[in-house]
């Protein structure tokens, strides 16, 4: 009965609509003596400034229901990171995205970029900053207390929520073979946010079945490896994973508001904040997209001086759905075996190529192209695939994914390219033109 009461005590529930449960380990009266707990982290300010951004960025403006913030995806990466492994991974996966700003990605691809940094490079400066202190203070998991002298390292954390290397710091091999389980094909970040947009933003994506995957991961002495009982599972996820991408986060509507955004964001911004977030943290910290907004609102008001009324009234448009950009022309593009050209064209390269390609009375006219795999956020989840290391039982050996029959059936690689205009008046030259650039003509 007291040990009953006890885990009453000291864990948390928390309700969720993917797992229905998370386990979060409480400080206090009867929690984490002495030391801090999961719930000290969890209601940080940085973690709590969550709340306030959007995890779809500018999707929550087309699918009525994406309301659903960073913050819950934390906690769901936390949850699935502890399934996977331990209290290191859990709380790798509650800050993965704790440096996100304003409309997440786009802040990355819009504003960040200036001084060649992400969101995971601020994420690593509070980790081993502002919220070291809590971190390396932790001292239990949902199912057990530390054992005496246990600690988490907050660089180990800073490690694995990003891909790159760090500066000044060599992970002890345990670490290093941990991080795929966080940032690879399979991470816990990705099988949380794939069944949690599906769900919230009301698109059927098709079976996700993350336990199964769970269950057949494991640590070989070649690193992170999955069974080959859960090929069939991973294939499912990752097809699940692009049909989100075609459906959600590349659909038609969303990338027309990024293209109206993109205009107004960086002088926003710059007002806003005014430089690197790295060098004023206590301002970034109170930057969300609800500060954003509201700031905006009151410049369209009429609040400050003529330029801030401009960027609110073109916020105000936003806002309104007023957008004054028109699809005209899709085209797919996706290589199963070898990329093919096309593939490798940016967004400036397609836009200059569709120029040339026009008759020369129209080499002027008003058009913007999109080409969405090109951005950070727009990643092909199917180039990760060729890192996935298989267990073969059968054979007692490993094989790597792309080598798998079942996988070859996914693309290598795959993009979007998109026109915007605002009339049709020259829709079929410019269709002629996209088509030419492509490769689509014949």
């Amino acid at each position: 009965m007291d040990e009953a009461r006890s885990e009453y005590s000291r864990v948390n529930l928390s309700s969720d609509p993917i797992y229905r449960y998370l386990r979060i380990t409480k400080g206090g009266p009867g929690g984490v003596a002495g030391q801090a707990a999961e719930q000290d982290l969890v209601d940080a300010a940085w973690l709590q400034r969550l709340r306030r951004i959007h995890q779809l960025q500018s999707a929550w403006w087309v699918f009525a229901t994406a309301e659903h913030s960073r913050f819950q995806h934390a906690l769901g990466a936390m949850h699935l990171a502890g399934e996977l492994l331990e209290e290191t991974m859990r709380i790798a996966g509650l800050l993965h995205d704790v440096g996100h700003g304003p409309f997440g990605h786009f802040f990355d691809e819009n504003y960040l970029d200036t001084w060649d940094i992400d969101h995971e490079v601020i994420g690593r400066e509070l980790i081993t900053g502002p919220l070291a202190d809590l971190v390396a203070e932790l001292g239990a998991s949902p199912t057990a207390d530390f054992p005496r002298g246990e600690r988490i390292d907050p660089r180990w954390i800073a490690f694995l929520i990003s891909s790159r290397d760090m500066e000044g710091f060599q992970p002890p091999p345990w670490l290093a073979v941990l991080r795929p389980a966080l940032v690879g094909a399979f991470s816990a970040d990705n099988m949380d946010y794939v069944p949690r947009d599906s769900y919230i933003c009301g698109v059927s994506a098709g079976p996700v079945d993350v336990q199964r995957i769970i269950h057949y991961s494991f640590i070989s002495e070649r690193g992170l490896t999955l069974h080959a009982h859960a090929a069939e599972a991973l294939y499912m996820f990752l097809n699940s994973r692009l049909y989100l991408y075609h459906q959600v986060y590349f659909h038609r509507t969303v990338r027309r508001i990024d293209l109206q955004l993109r205009e107004v964001f960086r002088p926003t911004l710059e007002v806003l904040l005014g430089g690197n977030p790295l060098e004023r943290l206590d301002r970034y910290l109170g930057l969300t997209e609800w500060s954003l907004l509201s700031d905006v609102d009151r410049w369209a008001q009429g609040d400050g001086d003529a330029g801030h009324r401009e960027l609110g009234e073109a916020w105000a448009a936003v806002v309104a759905r007023k957008l004054k950009w028109r699809l005209i022309y899709q085209g797919h593009t996706d290589a199963r075996d070898v990329p093919s050209a096309a593939l490798s064209v940016t967004r400036e390269q397609f836009a200059r190529q569709l120029r040339e390609r026009l008759p020369s009375e129209l080499h002027d006219i008003e058009f913007e192209v999109d080409v969405a795999a090109q951005e950070s956020r727009a990643f092909n989840p199917m180039t990760e695939t060729a890192d996935i290391l298989f267990y073969e039982p059968l054979e007692d050996s490993y094989r790597q994914s792309r080598v798998l029959d079942l996988f070859k059936r996914l693309p290598v690689r795959m993009a979007l390219f998109r026109i915007f205009a605002r009339d049709e008046t020259y829709r079929r030259e410019l269709i002629r033109a996209a088509n030419d650039v492509l490769g689509l003509t014949g």
